[in-house]
């Protein structure tokens, strides 16, 4: 991998853990938030749920990348992440901060496939994998380290501290990323357009194959992921402590399936890593119900479930950068949507499941693995030149 290259990964993973430390510090820090605008939790929940219904629809914008070059895509959505987080600066209400939390999450959509589709285009696929899996870094460094840094300024200055670091790492980024980053080399086939490029992955039987592994994948763990805070109170009746330690393990289990994608899928190939992923990610849920008869079983038993997912997740990516190299970003764009989409249908299922017990949910996750392996199976039988 070329040195300059190597710079380029390290920036592109800051940026993306500014972008996540914003997506997620909202959570450990509701109630900080809304006693600061002077609201209820129950107001501060609609404002998250109008970034998750108006983000869906955000990573349509990311399909400008294939349009007018990478580069543009990626200074456009740190353009948007940027000013969404002025917008709370210069307007701390609760429909500023709502507004923020909407713009911030659609530059993150923009600017993740465009930055895929860049690496697609300078990786060989052989070593794609590990490219890939270093700027995901950025997803759990958020939470190792953007969010105690959050924390640590919102102690020393109030619940506004973070949006002004926010805004000057956001403009810093936007700066740099200009300046390092080459003129755009993706020559775009002058008969495309966006929709053209849509219609292209939806008439694409590999494409949606693929897309429809990161959906259930997602299913599967949005069942466990929204239930098992639920779980442990009811289990253990520790909820500060026990969720404390929870967020620990996740966080940490996150980091080492970044770690193990980026040791490892680019030599099993991409295929069989998202094939051991699901699979184990299987064997993890059904011994959640197994080890969760304590506490230290309950988090051993998380760690397990969220590192084979994370590494499923990580290894799905490069994978999907090369089903329609012609309208990659396009196909980055429409693999956000797809997670977002296959949250969506976990969510409302796991309190229905959770009824019947935990091992419940647990089998409910693994009937969403078993249908993302069938995927799988049907976009390596599909694929016209079955590679690493």
């Amino acid at each position: 991998m070329k040195l300059r290259l190597r710079y380029q990964l390290v920036l592109f993973t800051v940026i993306r853990t500014v972008f996540n430390t914003m997506h997620r510090m909202v959570y450990p820090f509701l109630g900080v938030f809304a006693r600061g605008l002077g609201v209820n939790i129950t107001d501060l929940s609609l404002a998250l749920t109008a970034r998750s219904i108006i983000g869906t629809f955000g990573p349509f914008a990311a399909t400008v990348a294939d349009q007018r070059g990478r580069k543009f895509g990626m200074l456009l959505g740190l353009g948007v992440f940027t000013l969404g987080v002025t917008v709370v600066v210069f307007w701390p209400t609760l429909i500023g901060l709502t507004v923020a939390l909407i713009m911030s999450t659609i530059g993150k959509y923009i600017f993740d496939p465009g930055m895929q589709a860049y690496i697609g285009d300078r990786v060989p696929y052989e070593r794609r994998g590990r490219a890939i899996a270093i700027t995901e870094f950025g997803w759990s460094l958020a939470f190792i380290v953007g969010i105690p840094v959050m924390g640590f300024v919102i102690s020393r200055n109030g619940w506004m501290a973070p949006f002004p670091l926010l805004l000057l790492l956001g403009t810093l980024a936007f700066a740099l990323l200009y300046f390092i980053l080459p003129k755009d080399d993706h020559r775009p086939d002058p008969q495309a357009t966006v929709f053209s490029n849509m219609r292209l992955v939806l008439m694409s039987l590999p494409a949606l194959a693929g897309l429809s592994i990161g959906l259930w994948a997602s299913a599967g763990n949005e069942v466990v992921n929204l239930i098992f805070g639920v779980w442990l109170e009811d289990a253990f009746a520790l909820k500060i402590a026990a969720l404390a330690g929870a967020s620990a393990v996740i966080g940490l289990s996150e980091l080492a399936g970044e770690g193990l994608v980026a040791a490892f899928v680019d030599r099993i190939g991409k295929h069989r890593a998202v094939a051991v992923g699901l699979i184990t990610n299987s064997g993890a849920a059904l011994l959640l119900s197994v080890l969760g008869r304590t506490p230290a079983g309950a988090l051993i038993g998380l760690f397990l479930f969220y590192i084979s997912f994370e590494f499923t997740l990580v290894s799905l990516i490069p994978m999907m950068t090369e089903v329609l190299p012609e309208a990659r970003a396009t196909v980055m764009a429409f693999n956000v949507s797809a997670l977002s989409l296959g949250r969506a249908i976990g969510a409302p299922l796991a309190p229905f499941l959770y009824r019947y017990g935990f091992p419940v949910v647990a089998v409910g996750a693994v009937v969403f693995n078993l249908f993302a392996l069938l995927a799988l199976r049907s976009k390596i039988r599909r694929q016209s030149r079955d590679r690493v």
